[in-house]
């Protein structure tokens, strides 16, 4: 019984008589829990499992192979940058030309980033120049001469069209050493040594990407494994309810709710879901007029900026386009939705527009501004386009566009330039008479006569009365300028005229031109300022007899207009009065100044009236500061009115403007005034 007993025991024990295996209670575990999943899961676990090694050995191949190929390019790469920098060189060896030597070395490597040196050693091994040791030479050729001795293979002279390749690391990464022979017409001249970096770029990429790799496999199987352990738990359905609910969510139905009898935090999950879905819901409909609202606030922004607006979305195509946008590049009445912006632009502007327009949809630029001329006539237009990111700032929405019309500003400034350099030559050329004639006169006043005296007086005198016209031109404009409302009471225009007259008889007398006045004596009275008025004619008659030439007439006129309102009876009933056919404002005074002159060509009559604008400069010597008729047309503003012209070259011309008699009202003249300027200012 014994020796049975202790039979027993020893075919129950375990091999070698130990206590039982730890690891196959361990894989007995595994086999168990392995066997609780369904037929579905384990496919779907051995097909990624074999789909993650096969892609990982494949990548594995493909990686050594691209790790090869790097190391083969490296070497070529180094190889073919030694044999071309030979071929340059092998010349200036064999003349001993170091200096150019230096120079072409260095210059070959400032312009390669990957070649870290350049040496040259004679047929006895000897270096005699370095890059960088010796790139930048300080004095005579023996400066340029190093003294370090190189161990090289002998038979590297024997075959100069395969150099010496051979790679070794140094303490800033691994370098490509390349050793080419010097030979020249069958002599050896030394040794060619460049240093060239390997692509480490290419090699990290390698080995990150293998890394990379292995972590996918590894994460995929992991997940694999996490996919089956939820599956068992019977989660799928829940899941995709609440999938299928945030889907609803998403595109706008805040009614979706999802009801299924699960408990636990999948339960909360689904009940805070609900509760969600009831918040947006209750969201939606009470700020969904006040959402409306500032749409329509906000397009009614854009429709009524001053500025050119439009919108494209990422391609680059048009999504909207406000009317100032659409007159500036006469888009009226065109469907430009969904268009390409570059193909609705002129052609000219297009191309300029191409480039800033790629860099904002290519090449994440941020903003790009520019500046161009389109039209004819021209105008200057100033576009700034803007990139729309999301909040990561990231992805491209859209590009805003803004289209700034600078024509007049550019005009403007023009004019101010041509202004302070006509005021400026103005003021420095009567100055310098004053100061020259006072100076004489200063430093030779004795030596002078009296005559002489008076003389150089006299021209000092006009000089500075040229200088008084020139600041007073600037005062008036500036007061006209300004807004300063300006009095209006009844006065007779006769003797303004008589004055003005009177003023330039000795002027018109010395240029043989005739002066003449044509007004009724019993001319009606005019509401209006004196002073102002006066300066009008004054500067009128002024310019004209500037344009007249000898012998020609310069006449004043003044009269009613309409003057005459035919009525004609017809044969109406007795209910109907006489009827007046001419319909016409109230009564004015008409005044013309009409000269023989030169007359005026059709492109400056188009910017006479213009601030600064100067023709005198064409047409005769006579100078000023193109103000005059800016600030006529500025007084007759104040009253109400409006100068015109007519001129043809060789006939003469003629400028005209109406008054309001005495019966009209001061404040209606006053409104009239503000329209006309406004409506100036806009045209």
């Amino acid at each position: 019984m014994t020796s049975g007993t202790q039979a027993t025991a020893d075919w129950a024990l375990p091999p070698q008589g130990g206590p039982p295996d730890d690891q196959d209670g361990v894989w007995r575990r595994i086999v168990l829990w392995w066997e609780e999943f369904s037929l579905q899961t384990k496919l779907l676990a051995i097909a990624t499992l074999v789909v993650s090694l096969m892609m990982t050995g494949i990548t594995f191949f493909a990686l050594n192979g691209i790790q090869r190929d790097a190391v083969m390019n490296d070497t070529r790469y180094a190889r073919d940058l030694g044999l071309l920098l030979a071929g340059n060189v092998t010349e200036l060896v064999a003349q001993e030309q170091d200096r150019e030597l230096a120079d072409v070395a260095e210059k070959f490597w400032r312009s390669s980033r990957s070649v870290r040196y350049i040496f040259f050693a004679d047929p006895d091994g000897v270096i005699y120049l370095g890059i960088p040791i010796s790139a930048t030479p300080a004095g005579g050729e023996g400066e340029l001469r190093l003294n370090r001795r190189l161990e090289l293979p002998d038979e590297l002279r024997r075959r100069p069209q395969n150099p010496l390749v051979r790679q070794h690391l140094t303490p800033q990464g691994r370098v490509i050493d390349v050793f080419v022979p010097l030979i020249r017409n069958g002599r050896y001249y030394g040794v060619l040594g460049l240093g060239v970096n390997p692509n480490e770029t290419a090699l990290a990429s390698a080995a990150l990407t293998r890394e990379v790799t292995v972590a996918v496999f590894i994460s995929i199987w992991v997940l694999v494994i996490l996919g089956a352990v939820f599956n068992a738990l019977t989660i799928t359905r829940p899941v995709k309810e609440l999938l299928r609910g945030v889907r609803s969510i998403a595109s706008g139905n805040f009614q979706a709710r999802i009801a299924l009898p699960v408990g636990g935090e999948l339960g909360e999950l689904l009940t805070g879901f609900n509760a969600m879905a009831s918040q947006l819901e209750a969201y939606d409909e009470a700020n969904i007029e006040e959402l409306t609202a500032a749409q329509v606030k906000q397009q009614s922004l854009i429709a009524t900026m001053a500025d050119g607006a439009i919108l494209l979305d990422a391609e680059g195509r048009i999504v909207l386009a406000n009317p100032t946008a659409r007159r500036l590049f006469r888009w009226e009445g065109r469907n430009l939705e969904g268009q390409e912006l570059v193909e609705e632009l002129p052609d000219l502007l297009a191309i300029e527009v191409h480039a800033p327009l790629d860099a904002l949809l290519l090449n994440g630029a941020d903003s790009e501004d520019l500046r161009c001329n389109v039209g004819e006539p021209a105008r200057t237009l100033r576009i700034v386009m803007q990139a729309v990111r999301d909040a990561s700032g990231e992805s491209l929405k859209g590009i805003a566009v803004t289209v700034q019309d600078l024509t007049r500003e550019v005009e403007l400034n023009a004019a101010q330039s041509r202004f302070i350099s006509n005021v400026s030559h103005e003021l420095r050329t009567p100055l310098f008479n004053i100061k020259s004639y006072v100076e004489t006169l200063y430093d030779l006043g004795d030596q002078l006569s009296d005559e002489e005296k008076r003389e150089f007086l006299g021209v000092a005198n006009a000089e500075t009365d040229r200088l008084t016209r020139l600041v007073n031109d600037v005062l008036d404009l500036s007061r006209l300028e300004s807004g300063r409302a300006v009095q209006f009471e009844p006065m007779s225009l006769r003797p303004a005229m008589e004055q003005t007259l009177r003023t330039y008889r000795l002027n018109a007398d010395e240029k043989q031109v005739r002066l003449e006045l044509d007004v009724h004596a019993d001319l009606p009275e005019v509401l209006g300022n004196w002073d102002l008025l006066l300066q009008v004619l004054d500067n009128l008659v002024g310019n004209a007899l500037k344009f007249s030439r000898a012998g020609g007439v310069l006449a004043l006129r003044a009269y009613p207009w309409p003057d005459s309102c035919r009525v004609e009876l017809q044969e109406t009933t007795a209910a109907d009065g006489p009827t007046c056919q001419l319909t016409s404002p109230l009564p004015r005074l008409r005044v013309e100044v009409a000269d023989t002159g030169c007359g005026i060509n059709q492109t400056d009559q188009e910017r006479i009236f213009d601030r600064f604008y100067r023709v005198e400069n064409s047409v005769h010597t006579e100078v000023g500061t193109g103000l005059g008729l800016s600030i006529v047309r500025g007084i007759l503003e104040k009253h109400g009115s409006k100068v015109q012209m007519a001129s043809e070259l060789e006939v003469g011309t003629t400028f005209w403007f109406d008054l309001p008699l005495q019966q009209a009202d001061a404040d209606e003249l006053q409104l009239q005034s503000e329209r006309r300027s406004l409506v100036e200012q806009e045209i």
